[in-house]
């Protein structure tokens, strides 16, 4: 009888995990890297986020590394996404130069080097991020 009882209350955690996690995912920053675009001497990347959370960012600086095609670092640049109100959808642009689109294989972000919200500094904003990208481009994590 313990057995069982003990197996019962173990399926009921197991059960339970899908669903926090599916909370979580919907209470996030999603981060889609949506069009590079040549520029004189540059490339000019589209973000578009969407703020899933209660959380109005006054701070989200991204660490960024543009990698080329064969994998190799290519360049490191820090992006401001703020400000980002909560339940919004924002497009944030950026320049990389000296470096043409063609020549960029995909995008990692690395860390979140700033964060903060309405309640001061947090250190949990690259767990709630996540990141996507449209076909033919890429955004890693």
């Amino acid at each position: 009888m313990r057995f069982s009882t003990m197996i019962a209350g173990l399926f009921l955690v197991f059960a339970a995990v899908p669903a926090a996690h599916a909370q979580t995912g919907s209470q996030a920053v999603q981060v889609e890297l949506n069009k590079l675009e040549p520029q004189a001497n540059a490339c000019r990347a589209y973000l578009v986020l969407q703020n899933g959370t209660e959380s109005e960012f006054s701070s989200l600086r991204l660490d960024l590394v543009a990698f080329d095609t064969d994998g190799i670092v290519a360049k490191r640049l820090a992006v401001e996404a703020a400000p980002l109100p909560p339940g919004k959808t924002s497009l944030k642009l950026f320049d990389m130069s000296d470096l043409s689109c063609e020549g960029i294989g995909h995008l990692l972000l690395n860390s979140v080097l700033a964060c903060g919200d309405q309640n001061g500094e947090r250190t949990d904003c690259l767990d709630l991020v996540g990141v996507s990208a449209k076909p033919g481009l890429s955004l890693i994590k």
